[in-house]
């Protein structure tokens, strides 16, 4: 369906753009992975940058959901507003960014994003903003972004972000000039890369991070006249397939000065961090010299920090002494990557079958691993992306893949996520277990060594043949099938559906564990949160075993899950 040109830089705007340059980089992903030779070769850089757009776009949704929700709740009201502001918009882009950046390019691209929303924000009683407002946002987008990369380098995404703003910054004219302005002068200094950066020229490619950035100014372009330009692609692109093999191994960096050989910082390392701006300052100057491609980016007590070191645990260290890290992700850079040269790379034989499987917290992603799955952490308010389960799949490196979403509202990403793998030419199964006690009972069945069909049947059987139900506490005022509840009352949902309203966690648990035993049942599992009373667990385990001889119970503790508890029964 062709896009609707938007006339000005609105919250609509805000959103077609982000949807445009996730579909931009979905298609040029493959293509950006291969020419990626710098920082490091690792053949990742579209795929980062892809997750990267598909957080933000992720977080723009959700804004327009919650005003919509707004809407739905004051419909007496018509006066209200009927969608969120330019400003509003624009910081859930920058901070859907933030928290789901990936690598050395994803984190730059959300400092753009970034920049860009701060210009966007003094737009609070605005309704959009004109060809000056996005002249104004591409040029803080590419200071921000050099700003917070320790030592810049040129023939990168900095290089391109700084072209794209100086010919925005000699545009006349409506959104729609300057976006053009900017995507022909980032595409012309794309070109030009190989000539700034010895480590493309030998690979004879351009930089794979500057080759996002214009696609996702191809997507800008394309929010606002409606048509797709021309995408970029000179020699260096085109046969960087051949390029890429034969030079990754060859290719890595030292922050910022091209090098050759094969030595190397071991490790990525990637947080999200909560920290002071003071906190902060020091904990660059201590990761500088740590190691290199530090960039570290964000603000306002949220920063996202990235740097390659060869001690991984240093790092981490340094974000505690700094502040408060969480979702940290280490990838080690071992045999048959970056560092390695090609020849030397082993391949490393597929496993038959794998089971990969999103679950919400820590204790059970812990149980997932130990039974053999490759898991996908869910924390509360931020389910993942088709793009992280896809990695997942790619992850487990498996020829045959079985997918449990275990939530009913990830069935539409886990299913793009399957699709996606299927066309990497991968056998891959997607049960819709809709909780993570679906999940634990289909992985408790599951056998790799039977057929493949048999075993999806098989696991497929036990879940479906487990109720579900779970216990938490409402955020605001609503409607619900057993009736209206306020915000701070206690709920217990049956297989998705509201059952129980309550004021006291114990009771309204035992309340729902006694409707769903009603019905029989040989097994109960018992998923128990962080902020669960500790009381709780035996409470429930003393009235199955009085009241229901014939029943076992299983006690797990699932971390920061986001429901108080979740139960199933078999």
């Amino acid at each position: 369906m062709a896009q609707v040109p938007q006339t000005f830089f609105d919250a609509l705007a805000v959103r077609a753009w982000c949807g445009l340059a996730l579909d931009a980089l979905g298609r040029a992903r493959e293509e950006i992975d291969a020419i990626n030779v710098y920082p490091v070769a690792d053949g990742d850089t579209g795929t980062n940058l892809y997750l990267t757009v598909e957080s933000a776009a992720t977080a723009v949704e959700a804004v327009f959901a919650g005003h919509e929700a707004e809407r739905t709740d004051r419909a007496h009201d018509p006066d209200g507003p009927e969608g969120p502001t330019l400003a509003e918009a624009a910081r859930a882009m920058a901070h859907g960014a933030l928290i789901g950046a990936r690598g050395n390019s994803g984190t730059i691209l959300a400092q753009l994003l970034r920049g860009m929303a701060q210009v966007l924000a003094g737009y609070e009683t605005e309704t959009h903003a004109d060809g000056q407002g996005l002249r104004q946002a591409l040029r803080n987008a590419a200071d921000s972004a050099r700003q917070a990369v320790a030592h810049p380098v040129e023939g990168t995404v900095l290089t391109v972000a700084s072209a794209a703003a100086d010919a925005a910054g000699g545009a006349e004219g409506d959104c729609g000039a300057v976006a053009r302005a900017a995507y022909e002068g980032a595409g012309a200094a794309l070109a030009a890369t190989p000539g700034q950066l010895a480590v493309l020229q030998r690979a004879g490619v351009v930089d794979a991070g500057g080759r996002g950035l214009v696609a996702v100014l191809g997507a800008l372009v394309e929010t606002f006249t409606g048509e797709t330009p021309r995408s970029p692609a000179p020699d260096s692109v085109r046969h960087a397939r051949v390029a890429h093999g034969a030079s990754a191994g060859s290719a890595q960096c030292a922050d910022g000065e091209g090098a050759t050989g094969l030595t190397g910082p071991a490790f990525e390392v990637i947080y999200l961090l909560e920290a002071s701006d003071a906190a902060v300052e020091r904990l660059r100057q201590r990761l500088d010299g740590l190691g290199d491609s530090l960039v570290v980016v964000g603000g306002d007590g949220l920063w996202n920090v990235h740097v390659h070191v060869d001690d991984a645990g240093a790092a981490v260290e340094a974000g505690v002494e700094a502040g408060r890290p969480h979702r940290i992700r280490i990838t080690h850079f071992g045999a048959g990557d970056a560092h390695t040269s090609g020849a030397g790379r082993p391949l490393q034989e597929r496993v038959q079958r794998a089971v990969v499987a999103v679950v919400p917290g820590e204790g059970l992603a812990g149980l997932y691993t130990e039974a053999g799955a490759t898991t996908v952490l869910a924390r509360p308010g931020e389910p993942p992306a088709s793009g992280e389960l896809v990695e997942a799949v790619r992850r487990a490196h498996a020829r045959e893949v079985v997918l449990l979403p275990n939530d009913e509202e990830l069935r539409h990403t886990a299913a793009a996520a399957a699709e996606q793998a299927r066309a990497e030419g991968l056998r891959v199964a997607l049960i819709p277990t809709r909780s993570a006690v679906q999940g634990i009972a289909a992985l408790a069945v599951h056998e790799p060594e039977r057929r493949f069909d048999e075993d999806v049947v098989a696991m497929t059987s036990a879940a479906g043949a487990t109720r579900y139900a779970e216990v938490t506490v409402a955020e605001r005022q609503s409607w619900t099938m057993a009736g209206i509840c306020q915000a701070g009352d206690v709920l217990g949902l049956i297989d998705g559906d509201v059952a129980v309203i309550g004021d006291d966690v114990t009771a309204t648990a035992a309340a729902v564990l006694d409707r769903m035993l009603a019905a029989g049942g040989e097994m109960v599992t018992l998923v128990l949160g962080d902020e669960t009373p500790h009381t709780l667990a035996a409470h429930l385990e003393a009235r199955v075993r009085e009241g229901y001889l014939a029943v076992d119970t299983v006690l797990y503790h699932g971390g920061r899950q986001g429901a108080l508890l979740l139960i199933g029964v078999e």
